[in-house]
């Protein structure tokens, strides 16, 4: 007899496809018959951070070689569109009167081949009427210059208006012995997914929309886009093929793929558009951008008693997604781990000129547990105690059941001093403390630093639940479909694994469904770690309903009791109790259901509540005290997702995480000069990292299920990035920390590195 699949390191079944032939993209629909004859979408796009457009002078560009049609807002008759955040800002998909950013479109040139269309958008001529641009956050916070005039101010969203308290100032902190202020920048990265942004469009005959896109999300991008083609949504089929990476910022759809439909139809031909990886780095919505003023106040002892952080949120040039991250993720999860009893946090969401915040990898709870463990550092060294020991002091202790925070927010359940004992005896802590007293002593060049993280996020917070149906084929075979979208997490795999786990039809038989919204109407995509919560949670659950709607056909057909009905998920065979010998197996089942529908079930599987995964991060680093060089030595990751349906999986989410934790601590920034210009716009200047800077990463085990979904699972997906980046940070410190540096904002370059270390001289 075997036993549950459930647990084991099964290897992917999405591999063997990606090592060899390759996936297929939106660019690789060559033989796609809908799209035979397509011609291509280039967008010119605004080369000034702000300002009002004068004249557009598209004569030349129409002239060129291949050109098909040169369209202007105007010429599309684009309607002002209202943020769905802010109501007073409004926009069109092509800039009309105003430009807010540099990379904005402007013009859609569409042309027989895409170089063409490319050469086109160079002999585009804009003429502005340039503002200055607003590229400081405090700067734009408290101008006059307004990047929507009807809003009144460049403040789009304050949590003050939701009726919290404004306890701000030191009165807050009088009965405190100890107080520690600093202003830290979590600062602007570009998410820079492998495949960059791709679309492609066209019109049946029957007046029906389809679209491809790259999106973690094919469901959500099918009310937008009816929108902008002014049809009901039942005329737009949104197909999805395989997507080279998200990470958050392909959840929505954009102006460049909300315009392809009006395009094609302006044009009479199917369209393509593609962007360049330059594009990407301006256009392609940043993420994190969020500078933070904390104090932090208790007594000498270690307690915290004390905390007050104000967020402010750079929302870029719209009011987007970026302008909620700070209001509805970082404040709630403000306290992260920490039994704090007094805590006020402040959000203020700006518009700036530069590109709009989007959703990116954790999405505001990355900011919230920045903020919370760099004041734990600061703190920690303030009162001259072990930045380990000061947390375990703060730490609210193991709970099974709900727990809310000073701020407000319930966590599921915790067990935050058993991730940091963990972490804390895997890495060799006390070891590595006594390297690096020697090394200090000995005014070794290259000095050790031990950073250490205690991080909880919120995840499965998007949607109450997921659809999933489960239909076996005449071979006995069986398909899944979800309304979950994989782009790397291995939903084949897991997904299978989960079906087969109730049925016992082997996992290389069962196939993966998803992104096609004619297939599968019903979903909520794939973002804030919510896909086995939610989306593996409805396939167990259907699988299970089609075992017992199974039992059923398998009565009739043996004559039997249903209730004496037993599935041997061994063979995968249905028979009578007490006698094994005659059986009927899920084909026999589907070929007999055949004329009734076949043997299906599917449904929209609810869920109660978000989850809370947990965990403890520690990072060993070398400082180089003459260069500024840091080198990332050793990283040991305590990663609590509650039950864990497959190791492999997770250690390689764990894996990737921690890489995008560690590439924003020491490399990666988006930069802007003075006048708005990105001087970060491709991946030889944005410090893109590789394995090569990366050291091996320990996985520490550990598993707190969750009593709110049927697998006992929280989410994975984030958490390594959350845990990482602050230990990270917080190695590079501590290297330097003896030398009388006390802070080096992110990321920590050489270059910021040796400044500090020559400030602090």
């Amino acid at each position: 007899m075997g036993g549950s699949i459930l647990g084991n390191r099964v290897l992917r079944k999405e591999d063997p496809k990606f090592l060899t032939e390759g996936g297929k993209y939106v660019d690789d629909l060559l033989d796609e018959p809908m799209l035979a004859g397509a011609v291509h979408v280039t967008y010119a796009r605004s080369t000034v951070a702000h300002g009002n457009i004068t004249s557009i002078d598209t004569s030349d560009a129409k002239a060129m070689p291949g050109i098909i049609a040169v369209f202007t807002g105007a010429d599309l008759d684009l309607q002002q569109v209202p943020s769905a955040f802010n109501p007073a800002a409004t926009r069109t998909l092509l800039a009309t009167d105003k430009v807010r950013y540099v990379g904005e479109p402007v013009v859609a040139i569409v042309s027989q081949t895409r170089e063409q269309g490319e050469d086109a958008s160079e002999a585009v001529i804009i003429n502005y009427d340039v503002l200055p641009a607003l590229i400081d956050l405090e700067v734009s916070m408290a101008s006059d210059l307004h990047l929507y005039a009807a809003c009144g101010s460049n403040v789009v969203f304050d949590t003050m208006v939701l009726g919290l308290p404004d306890n701000t100032g030191d009165a807050y902190f009088a009965d405190c012995e100890v107080v520690v202020k600093g202003r830290y920048m979590n600062q602007r990265v570009a998410p820079c997914p492998l495949e960059v942004r791709g679309a492609a469009a066209s019109w049946g005959a029957n007046g029906r929309l389809t679209q491809w896109l790259s999106t973690q999300h094919a469901q959500g991008s099918v009310a937008p886009i009816a929108a902008a083609n002014g049809v009901e949504e039942s005329l737009v089929h949104i197909k999805t093929p395989d997507v080279g990476g998200g990470f958050g910022a392909k959840i929505g759809a954009y102006p460049e793929e909300l315009l392809l439909g009006p395009i094609a139809k302006r044009v009479g031909k199917p369209v393509r558009w593609r962007e360049t990886r330059s594009e990407s780095m301006m256009a392609l919505g940043h993420g994190r951008a969020q500078l933070q003023y904390v104090t932090i106040g208790g007594d000498r002892s270690g307690k915290v008693t004390h905390y007050q952080l104000w967020a402010i949120q750079d929302s870029g040039a719209w009011v987007d997604m970026g302008t909620i991250l700070a209001p509805f993720m970082t404040r709630p999860m403000s306290s992260g781990v920490y039994n704090i009893p007094n805590i006020e946090c402040r959000t203020t969401s700006v518009v700036t000129n530069t590109t709009p915040i989007v959703a990116y990898r954790g999405a505001g709870r990355p900011e919230a547990t920045a903020a919370i463990e760099r004041a734990m550092d600061m703190f920690a060294a303030h009162i001259e105690m072990d930045p380990a020991e000061v947390r375990r002091i703060n730490l609210i202790p193991k709970f099974l059941e709900p727990h809310t925070t000073v701020v407000g927010q319930t966590y599921d359940v915790g067990d935050y001093e058993t991730s940091l004992n963990k972490a804390l005896a895997a890495s060799d802590y006390a070891g590595w403390r006594a390297k690096q007293k020697v090394a200090r002593a000995s005014g070794a060049v290259k000095q050790l630093g031990i950073g250490v993280s205690v991080y909880v996020e919120i995840t499965g917070g998007v949607g109450n639940g997921e659809s999933a149906k489960v239909e076996i084929q005449d071979n006995g075979h069986a398909l899944i479909y979800t309304g979950t979208s994989p782009h790397g997490q291995g939903h084949a795999t897991a997904w299978a694994m989960l079906a087969s786990e109730q049925t016992g039809i082997p996992i290389e038989n069962i196939e993966l469904v998803w992104g096609d919204t004619d297939l599968v109407p019903v979903g909520t995509g794939t973002m804030g770690s919510r896909s086995l919560q939610q989306g593996g949670n409805a396939v167990f659950a259907v699988s299970a309903e089609l075992v017992n709607k199974a039992k059923t056909v398998a009565a009739r057909l043996l004559e039997a009791s249903e209730a004496d009905i037993v599935l041997d998920k061994d063979a995968a065979a249905f028979h009578v109790a007490g006698t094994p010998s005659l059986t009927k197996t899920w084909s026999d089942l589907a070929k007999a259901e055949k004329s009734t529908g076949g043997l299906v079930h599917s449904d929209v599987i609810g869920v109660t509540g978000a989850t809370f995964p947990f965990g403890a991060h520690v990072a060993i680093v070398e400082v180089d005290t003459e260069t500024g060089k840091v080198t990332h030595l050793r990283h040991f990751a305590c990663d609590d997702a509650g039950r864990v349906l497959n190791p492999l999986l997770l250690e390689g989410q764990i894996h990737g995480g921690v890489a995008q934790g560690t590439a924003q601590a020491l490399l990666e920034e988006v930069i802007y000069d003075a006048d708005g210009n990105p001087t970060s716009s491709n991946l030889a200047e944005y410090a893109f990292i590789s394995a090569a800077e990366l050291p091996n990463i320990d996985v520490i085990h550990m598993e707190t299920p969750t009593p709110l979904n049927l697998l006992g699972a929280k989410g994975i997906g984030e958490s390594g990035t959350i845990g990482s980046t602050p230990a990270v940070q917080s190695a590079v410190i501590d290297a330097v920390s003896h030398l009388g540096v006390r802070h080096i904002d992110m990321p920590t370059t050489p270059q910021r590195v040796w400044q500090a270390i020559a400030a602090a001289n």
